[in-house]
């Protein structure tokens, strides 16, 4: 939104941060929106757009919009200050269906006036060929662009759409008010009240003045500055005028040029909806500051997937695969043939194929037992603690927003955690090379061992037959078929106890390995599925504290 701080400098207010504002609010409004209250968020946002709109115009140009009842002289103040016939003039009944608009100086209204929607029909220029020689003072009020509004108590339902439209778009309000129905709550409870954090480009002018008893007409501008106080207005001007006998306009006149003249009614009137949409947003979503997660929490919460998700299991079945498979290759081959027998726990799970075989087969869980009632309660407390902890304090807009995010993908997560659970590379399913060394050794031992008993048979079998002996080798005094075969199997049973302790500590490295692996993709579950919704809704208030901070201040 550069453009803003572009438009901002349009204004003749040296130092503005006009847009700087406007960011804020829109920022704010951005990380708002689905948390805060829609009516809420969406007025906040009309006003963005209004006050980005009209920054983008005229800066040279204040739109001052004459606003009133039926009856309450406002088209002839409208006239009176104009010095022109331009609105029909009625008493008993509304004779203003559409706004008129008056402009002095038309030299870049013209986008302004399409912006505030009056048609070409509907304006007159104050300085154009209709009025030469008569313009006078009128350079005071160089750069207004008068608006005549509808009447707001119209039973024409479109009079009282155009003038809300109207009113929030102006840049300076005066309200009309007639000594018989000043007191109105038509006027104060739907316009004045609202516009408590705007008296600033507000003016109120009491009408027919001259239809009150002179002693009387103070006491009247009194009640009526009572009545504008006790609608949160106590600083805005009122001004006894008669339209119809020119009294009190030149005051109006002079209050009018005064703030024009200065060029802060632009300025004022966008920082004045900008505060009053920033504050209700600031109430609603409180004072509160920023939580972050605990470790401690989403390390409680991790622990519990975990739970849920069978990791010990797969933990303990890694353990007892490992030794089993590693027993298998350095215990003796005799004995090690039979534990092929015994399940592989990796392969009861489902859990010995890898992320490419499990594509291969096409098997889409594993078989690991599913989460007990017990461990999917104890999910859910840890899932609802951890909400209660980051949002405690917070106003109650933002304690279910955290609820919700918290929740909303919980039904994903036994999926998701098998899923995690069967891509993990467990690191157990291939065969340590030291493992695979002693199976070489082994088989070499059992070679030998089987060789010098077919050597010790052959030599019974042929003393058997009474053939002549032949020499038979000797080492150290033992025949060599006979050391083959008592130091092949006596030294591959021996191996065999020794690499027991050497299976038993792989095994639990292995274990610790896949523990670790394990937990980091149930961490990747957690994160994705509670923790990463939830910083988000952090993240959305933080946007909106300092959107608000930065309009506010």
């Amino acid at each position: 939104m550069t453009s803003l701080l572009e438009g901002a400098k349009k204004l003749v207010t040296r130092g503005s941060d006009i847009g700087a504002r406007i960011e804020g609010l829109d920022a704010a409004t951005d990380a708002a929106r689905g948390r805060l209250e829609d009516d809420l968020v969406n007025d906040a946002r009309a006003v963005v757009e209004r006050a980005s709109g009209r920054l983008r115009l005229s800066a040279d140009h204040t739109v001052v919009a004459i606003a009133g009842a039926t009856g309450s002289g406002k088209s002839s103040t409208f006239n009176a200050l104009t010095g022109l016939e331009l609105s029909a003039v009625g008493v008993r009944r509304p004779t203003t269906s559409w706004a008129s608009a008056c402009v002095w100086g038309r030299e870049g209204a013209d986008e302004l006036l399409e912006w505030l929607g009056i048609p070409s029909r509907h304006q007159t220029t104050r300085d154009s060929m209709l009025d030469s020689g008569r313009r006078g003072n009128d350079h005071e009020l160089e750069g207004v662009v008068l608006l005549d509004l509808p009447d707001h108590d119209s039973t024409e339902v479109s009079h009282h759409l155009e003038v809300d439209r109207l009113v929030q778009l102006a840049d300076l309000l005066i309200w009309v008010l007639d000594p018989q129905k000043y007191a109105d709550a038509a006027v104060h409870d739907r316009y004045l009240a609202p516009l408590a954090t705007h008296q600033g480009v507000m003016l109120v002018v009491l009408n027919h003045i001259d239809t009150v008893p002179e002693q009387r007409r103070q006491a009247m501008v009194d009640d009526v500055r009572r009545l504008l106080a006790e609608d949160g207005l106590p600083e805005v001007p009122v001004i006894p005028v008669s339209a119809r006998h020119g009294v009190g306009i030149a005051e109006l006149r002079s209050q009018i040029a005064d703030r024009v003249s200065a060029k802060k009614m632009t300025r004022a009137r966008l920082e004045a909806d900008l505060r009053a949409a920033a504050s209700r947003l600031d109430e609603a979503c409180g004072q509160a500051k920023t939580r972050a997660l605990s470790d401690e929490r989403v390390a409680a919460l991790e622990e519990a997937l975990a739970e849920a998700a069978g990791v010990p299991t797969v933990v303990d079945a890694v353990e007892r695969s490992t030794r089993m498979r590693a027993g298998r290759a350095t215990g003796w081959p005799i004995t090690a043939w039979f534990s092929r027998l015994k399940p592989d726990p990796l392969k009861r799970l489902h859990l010995d194929l890898g992320a490419e075989g499990r594509q291969l087969t096409g098997r889409a869980r594993t078989s690991v037992p599913e989460a007990t009632q017990v461990q999917r309660a104890r999910v859910d407390s840890e899932v609802r603690a951890l909400a209660d902890d980051v949002s405690s304090g917070l106003a109650r807009p933002w304690v279910e927003s955290v609820r919700r995010a918290s929740v909303a993908r919980l039904p994903e997560v036994g999926d998701r955690l098998d899923q995690a659970l069967g891509e993990t590379d467990l690191g157990a399913t291939r065969t340590p090379v030291w493992a695979g060394a002693v199976r070489v050794l082994q088989w070499l031992l059992l070679a030998a061992a089987l060789v010098g008993g077919l050597w010790l048979l052959a030599l019974a079998g042929a003393a058997f037959l009474q053939l002549p002996e032949p020499a038979t080798p000797r080492t150290a005094g033992i025949p060599v078929p006979t050391l083959l075969l008592v130091a092949g199997i006596v030294v591959g049973v021996l191996l065999a106890l020794v690499c027991r302790f050497l299976v038993s500590a792989t095994a639990r490295r292995r274990a610790r390995v896949a523990d670790r692996r394990l937990r980091d993709a149930v961490h990747t579950v957690a994160t994705e599925l509670v923790v990463a919704p939830v910083e988000a809704e952090l993240v959305a208030y933080t946007a909106v504290r300092s959107g608000l901070a930065k309009t506010l201040k």
